[in-house]
């Protein structure tokens, strides 16, 4: 039975078919999303608490260790890993690539919501769920500055207006903001005139929130019309906060002007952004896994005319970076490059076949094939990426090759005078077989590729299937298209009918044949030292395959760079903006550098106040040197730079991994006992350092941070009536920058800060000054009851899973793969 006769007698038939075909590939590529990788992201999940003042133990202790002991039970889980910083913690939970992220987020929720019970009472808002990766890098930065407006007014248009707007997109997991300096009152008093009028501190606070209520006040009901009651019960400004009275002292009040100020000001005063050497607010939109940051990009983008015409002239709009851009350029490389695939196999066609029918034939199933390959994408919801399109640009020489098998076999009974239609029933049935073998021998290749595991196989399974559905395609059409055609348009082949081209190349083949046959008789002549000449090559290509230098996925040139910062523990807010702006300095002066936002104090990507970050766009390749060369040379200024280290990565397109580090690999220690988990850190840290090829190396532990301790003398408190949660609830109102009213405007909520004046906040004797109401009533000053005195502590504590653990995190230098640093 011949497959092909049916084609052949039914040219109608064949030809709807192949139109149909081409339409539905068609229809399929231009439905299709464009990214430069096939989905490998692991579904990742990010858990955010707050405890504002709540040092990195007690979050570690009090907040993480609760809500791991409830994430553990989830099923699917592949790593958890939190960083608990000063009043903050995030715990980023990783699961399988199998897991459906949103079945993964209804279990977090449920999580979370038994362990509320177990968390601290004074947790202002309850953990927060986010279908992000941490590790992951935003897709698009936007900045938003004025060289008019005050940064709280320009932050209250990046909070209300432009993040919202942009949440609300699908796709989009998070809008983090950089530097935000959203409103609030801040209370400051003076420990000093506290304690000369003996007052508490948790007066001030009762005294304020008494002072600012929004409470339902009710209606009047008249005989013919109601009445709405209103009050002025709530103070929108600092100013109106001064009048306020705290007390009674010697029959005249004490008003919150007599012990302090009350400040327009900011929630966190201790976070700066910068859009180059401008201050302002950056947004960093990050996405959820598995989405496309091509289609949100566009998105966002589309949205920026409507926010251009409410923004007030006064505030500028930017967009710093557009991770998009450089996926579309990567795309229309590898389009290019197959573009040019199909000219050159065609023209190969041509040099060989030297007949423009018999070239055009292959050239069309060779088209349908890869355009029918589009139409298989779209149905099993693939991407037009660059790995589907190296499949697809492979497949072009697989796919060519069944229809030229099926012309050669149908002009060889044509060169014996069989008619065009003859030679095609012929020829298709003595060549369908071995079409068909072939197909399915070249599908079989590609077979083990779809049973890889891990993130590897589903990085290639996408690459594997359209290959694979490339070549089937090709093997349809060759066995259908290409006898039909054949049999319609090859006319009759007779020799000495050929032009001077034909003959002039049919001599360059038979001079080539000819070189080939000599080569071969020498080769058959010589067998042993032919065998024998294959052992050098088999050992040259191990020697080379051990020396190669191995990787997960090769650097990239995206013109882009990320900057960590580190200065030392314990620095001052002002003193690290000192630091930063030397670094900034640096990146500014580089002319490989367009345009960098930079950004300190805890909050956002940083999670203490002696980190920060910048992130650098380069100008294009072809403007500047390689990316290499850019981080070689201001690796150099940097270290020019006294009392802060730079920490430079060209961020690869995959992260593994929800942890951010300030090097792109990562050892982790892990263990149950802290003293011997820190002593053996720095000595690996410290190993490290000497081995060669290895740049970068820190690591997260740091517990060298100055604190201030005080001992309270638990007899002496509780003979005066002073319990420990009272000393404890003192020192967090003065110091743990605790919210103590809120003001309810119609836009926004605005948080109101009791706090001790700046100036004497890094003062230790000022603690004991505070005074804490017994439980007789008396005003007793904590330096009765209590000693302070100087140590140092941990910065942050850092869990994998639910014990302490030490990441030590390196880069390797240009020449060295993953594979050599784990064999050093």
């Amino acid at each position: 039975m011949n497959f092909s006769s049916l084609f052949i007698q039914r040219p109608v038939m064949t030809t709807l078919v192949m139109i149909a075909i081409f339409l539905l590939g068609l229809a399929g590529y231009r439905n299709m999303p464009v990214s430069d990788l096939p989905n490998v992201d692991f579904p990742t999940l990010s858990v955010n608490a707050s405890l504002p003042g709540a040092s990195p133990e007690t979050m570690a202790s009090s907040v993480a260790t609760p809500l791991e002991r409830q994430f553990s039970t989830i099923a699917g889980i592949t790593s958890m890993t939190s960083v608990n910083a000063l009043g903050s913690t995030e715990i980023a939970i990783q699961f399988e690539l199998e897991r459906d992220i949103d079945a993964a987020a209804q279990d977090v929720q449920s999580a979370i919501m038994q362990s509320l019970r177990q968390l601290p009472r004074d947790l202002p808002n309850p953990p927060s769920l986010r279908k992000r990766n941490p590790a992951d890098m935003p897709i698009i930065y936007l900045s938003l500055n004025s060289p008019v407006l005050p940064l709280s007014t320009v932050d209250e248009y990046a909070q209300t207006m432009v993040s919202q707007r942009i949440s609300m997109l699908p796709g989009v997991a998070q809008v983090m903001i950089y530097g935000s300096q959203k409103y609030a009152v801040r209370i400051q008093v003076d420990p000093h005139k506290l304690a000369a009028r003996e007052i508490g501190v948790d007066e001030v606070s009762m005294a304020i929130q008494q002072a600012n209520v929004n409470l339902p006040t009710g209606t009047l009901q008249g005989e013919h019309q109601a009445y709405t009651i209103e009050t002025s019960g709530e103070l929108m400004t600092a100013k109106a906060y001064e009048p306020i009275i705290v007390t009674w002292r010697d029959g005249a009040p004490v008003y919150i002007k007599d012990i302090g100020r009350a400040v327009d000001s900011v929630e966190n005063n201790r976070i700066a952004s910068w859009y180059n050497d401008t201050r302002g607010v950056i947004l960093a939109v990050q996405r959820q896994p598995g989405t496309n940051t091509i289609e949100i990009v566009d998105s966002i983008k589309a949205l920026l005319p409507e926010f251009q015409s409410v923004l007030p002239p006064a505030v500028n709009l930017n967009v710093l970076y557009d991770r998009s851009q450089a996926i579309r350029a990567s795309v229309e490389d590898v389009q290019f490059t197959f573009v040019l695939t199909v000219c050159l196999v065609v023209l190969v066609i041509f040099l060989f076949l030297r007949n423009l029918v018999a070239t055009l034939i292959p050239t069309l199933a060779l088209v349908l094939s890869i355009v029918g390959s589009f139409a298989a994408m779209y149905l099993m919801d693939f991407s037009i990426d660059n790995l589907s399109l190296m499949a697809l640009t492979l497949s072009v020489g697989f796919g060519v090759d069944d229809a030229i098998v099926m012309i050669e076999n149908i002009v060889r009974h044509m060169e014996k005078g069989e008619s065009p239609m003859e030679a095609a029933f012929k020829g298709s049935r003595e060549i369908g077989f071995t079409i068909v073998s072939m197909t399915i021998s070249l599908v079989a290749v590609f077979i083990p590729v779809l049973f890889m595991g891990g993130i590897v196989g589903r990085l290639l399974h996408e690459f594997a299937i359209t290959i694979s559905m490339a070549i089937l395609i090709s093997g349809f059409v060759s066995l259908t298209l290409t006898p039909m055609l054949c049999s319609r348009f090859l006319r009759d082949y007779e020799h000495g009918q050929h032009g001077f081209l034909y003959n002039l190349l049919e001599r360059l083949f038979n001079a080539m044949l000819a070189v080939y046959a000599s080569t071969l008789r020498v080769s058959m002549r010589f067998r042993l030292l032919t065998v024998l000449s294959l052992i050098p090559l088999i050992g040259l290509t191990v020697w080379l395959f051990g020396t190669m230098p191995k990787g997960f996925m090769p650097s990239e040139d995206l013109n882009q760079l990320v900057a960590i910062t580190e200065a030392a523990q314990g620095i001052s807010f002002e003193d690290m903006k000192t630091h930063q702006k030397k670094v900034a300095d640096v990146v500014a002066a580089d002319p490989a550098v367009t345009v960098f936002t930079s950004s300190v104090g805890a909050g956002g990507p940083n999670a203490s106040g002696n980190a920060g970050r910048l992130f650098i766009t380069l100008k294009p390749r072809a403007e500047r040197d390689d990316i290499d060369e850019v981080m070689k040379r201001l690796r150099g200024k940097f270290a020019a730079v006294p009392g802060i280290k730079v920490f430079l990565q060209n961020r690869p397109a995959i992260n593994v991994g929800g942890q951010t580090t300030k090097s792109l690999y990562q050892f982790t220690l892990q263990g149950l006992d802290t003293d011997q988990l820190y002593e053996y850190a720095p000595r690996l840290e410290r190993h490290l350092r000497d081995l060669p090829g290895f740049i970068d190396v820190s690591s997260d532990l740091q517990i060298s941070n100055p604190q201030v301790h005080m001992a309270v003398d638990r007899d002496k408190a509780s003979s005066l009536g002073i319990s420990m949660q009272q000393v404890q609830d003192a020192l967090y109102t003065a110091y743990g920058t605790r919210r103590v009213s809120t003001i309810y405007a119609p836009n926004n909520q605005y948080d109101v800060i009791l706090e001790v004046l700046p100036e004497l906040q890094m003062d230790p004797a000022a603690l004991e000054l505070l005074y804490v109401r017994s439980s007789t009533g008396m005003l007793i000053p904590l330096s009765t009851i209590s000693t302070v005195e100087k140590t140092v502590g941990p910065l942050t504590v850092n869990h994998l899973g639910q014990f302490p653990a030490v990441t030590v995190s390196f880069n390797l230098e240009p020449g060295y793969s993953l594979g050599d640093a784990v064999a050093l």
